[in-house]
């Protein structure tokens, strides 16, 4: 219902009323304003003083751990021996790949003849040997394959293989010297390898030539 003005003093108090109502919905919102920030300003303080937090861990629930990776040197170690497995297998036969002297010397595909005389002439010098005399077909054959990567991987070009003469196996018959050639022919390490001088031991050992590592 519009209010009727009938005179100057109805105007005056209308506008002081409006400004009343004014004043007043200022004033509220003032306050309001004030209690929000108190509150902004108090949940910053508990903050503060709280400092970080981590939820508590639900104990109803299995804390399963992952499993860990094996350290470095213990996983190579088993590559290794991997390969060592893989590597050489006495079902294989070698004969057909030797040379057809007397001493059944062996060289790889590419290398020259010349190898051959140089070593059984003692050209190279041997830098390290490894003993398989008196051990058991299997550990020999491991020994072997672990001894050969040993030493192309530290630079040695020349060693000797310890066979034996077979002298104390039954029948005087030597077990281990067709097998060291077999083994030795299916390394790729292996580039040739001789019958040792009699100096060097003889048919009880073999020469044989590496790749440079």
């Amino acid at each position: 219902m519009p209010i009727k003005i009938t005179s100057l003093q109805d105007l005056k108090k209308i506008q002081k009323s409006i400004q009343e109502a004014a004043a007043l919905q200022a004033a509220q919102l003032a306050a309001q304003l004030e209690q929000e920030r108190r509150l902004a300003a108090q949940q910053n303080l508990f903050l503060k003083a709280v400092g970080a937090v981590k939820p508590i861990p639900d104990k109803r629930k299995a804390q399963l751990k992952k499993a860990q990776p094996l350290p470095v040197a213990t996983q190579l170690h088993l590559d290794e021996q991997a390969v060592l497995v893989e590597a050489i297998s006495d079902g294989f036969d070698a004969s057909n790949l030797l040379e057809t002297d007397e001493t059944l010397s062996y060289r790889r595909q590419g290398i020259g003849i010349d190898v051959l005389r140089r070593l059984r002439k003692g050209e190279w010098s041997i830098q390290r040997q490894v003993d398989l005399h008196g051990l058991r077909s299997e550990a020999a054959r491991d020994t072997l394959s672990g001894f050969i990567r040993d030493a192309q991987k530290h630079g040695i070009r020349c060693v000797r293989v310890v066979h034996g003469k077979g002298l104390s196996s039954p029948g005087k018959t030597p077990v281990l010297k067709g097998k060291v050639r077999n083994w030795l022919v299916q390394k790729n390490e292996v580039l040739a390898f001789v019958q040792a001088r009699p100096i060097d031991g003889g048919a009880g050992a073999l020469v044989v030539l590496l790749k440079p590592g």
